[in-house]
């Protein structure tokens, strides 16, 4: 396995959200590894308080990746609001910068961050965390301007100028309001890719119940009539044979031609749903690989020339890869190709890329299987070429000349 299978194995929205989790983690480390090597590093300050106000970071970068965490899976529906750890993180944000400050030069400046730099680090930092376990809306902006408020008259009841008050509060806005911006982009932005995926598959999901309701309708139309004309007559023919007129006789007989004009046209409309025209499949499977967001494209002839049964072999091989792209990949890309010779020989090829890599191993499902049942029946062949990424399926049938005989099961 590639050390890269772990990534593959994965979805487009399991990878932003390991993407996300990843991002805030990273955040963590990197307060840990600024603030915390500063506020170690710094001059003129009791080793005792250096190590205190370490401390201090690396438990404000813990609770901040924690509940950044527990934050993403409460939006998406995984757990309760993580209330309790809420608290923890705003308390510690708000009480720590507030520590910074009343420390005054105590903490150190002459190498490393100030008190100014590491109160409005710590509750924006803290912003950026909290975000990700409130509801969306009004209650983010009332959060950053709630800590702004809190920060500048905190400070200002320590003794500090109101001018360092009002401008620690605007370093909360600016700073903080940068941070909520990127955590709430983030989330968005795995809210939107998680929806458009199961509006994909919901759209996969309703294309085979349309046509789940296309063939029932088509059956029952077939059906309704003759099976209504077959009770009635049935019916009749029974109180003619209790009666003991010769007519009943007569009446089953229309009962019997009934029942086998309808096993005919049971069997046309079994035949005709299993018919694929190859003109219809190529425009159809372009208008859904475009609706899907996907780039497809046809090139080479239209197969027109074709005869019927190759032009519907091949139709329900592109309606099969179409399908397959759109459950079985990420595609971005899909090009269908269709070459055909002067002999009326045809290869037809589907190319896509974004495939999974626990899709790409070569297995055949039923719905391959079946498309080389149909290929094999017109001496033809299907073969598949998966690579990094990238899959290719391709359906070859030769001028036309004797073919496999296959048993056909009528329709009851």
């Amino acid at each position: 396995m590639r050390l890269t299978g772990w990534w593959h194995r994965r979805n487009n929205p399991a990878r932003i959200e390991l993407y996300t989790r990843t991002s805030f983690h990273l955040f963590a480390l990197n307060e840990i590894t600024l603030l915390g090597s500063s506020v170690l590093s710094g001059g003129g300050t009791r080793n005792g308080l250096r190590l205190g106000l370490f401390a201090l970071v690396a438990v404000h970068a813990a609770l901040c990746a924690t509940l950044c965490s527990t934050g993403l899976n409460w939006h998406l529906g995984r757990r309760e609001q993580p209330i309790r750890l809420l608290a923890a993180v705003a308390t510690t944000s708000l009480g720590g910068a507030l520590f910074a400050l009343g420390l005054r030069m105590n903490v150190p400046s002459a190498h490393g961050v100030g008190a100014p730099v590491l109160a409005v680090a710590l509750v924006s930092i803290g912003l950026g965390a909290t975000v990700l376990a409130v509801p969306r809306g009004h209650a983010v902006l009332h959060l950053l301007i709630g800590a702004a408020l809190a920060l500048g008259t905190g400070s200002t009841l320590l003794g500090l100028p109101l001018q360092a008050g009002a401008g620690f509060a605007l370093a909360v806005l600016v700073a903080g309001g940068a941070m909520v911006f990127a955590s709430g982009s983030s989330l968005w932005l795995l809210r939107v890719v998680r929806e458009l995926d199961s509006a994909r598959e919901l759209q996969s999901q309703l294309a085979v119940a349309e046509e789940r309701l296309r063939f029932g309708r088509d059956l029952h139309d077939v059906m309704g009539r003759n099976l209504a004309v077959i009770a009635l007559k049935s019916e009749l023919a029974v109180q003619l044979a209790r009666r003991g007129g010769p007519q009943a006789v007569e009446q089953m007989i229309e009962v019997q031609r009934i029942a086998r004009q309808s096993q005919r046209e049971v069997r046309d409309v079994v035949r005709g749903y299993r018919k694929a025209d190859l003109a219809v499949e190529l425009a159809g499977a372009l208008s859904v690989l475009r609706a899907a967001g996907i780039d497809g494209r046809a090139e080479g002839q239209d197969g027109s020339a074709l005869p019927d049964e190759v032009q519907a072999a091949l139709g329900w091989v592109v309606r099969e890869a179409t399908t397959n792209v759109l459950r079985h990949s990420e595609a971005r890309h899909c090009t269908i190709r269709l070459t055909v010779g002067a002999d009326a020989s045809a290869v037809l090829s589907v190319d896509n890329d974004g495939v999974r890599e626990h899709t790409a191993d070569g297995t055949s499902g039923s719905g391959l299987n079946g498309l080389s049942e149909r290929l094999t029946a017109l001496n033809g062949t299907l073969a598949t070429d998966s690579r990094t990424g990238d899959f290719r399926l391709t359906a070859e049938v030769p001028p036309p000349g004797p073919r496999t005989q296959q048993l056909e099961v009528a329709a009851p």
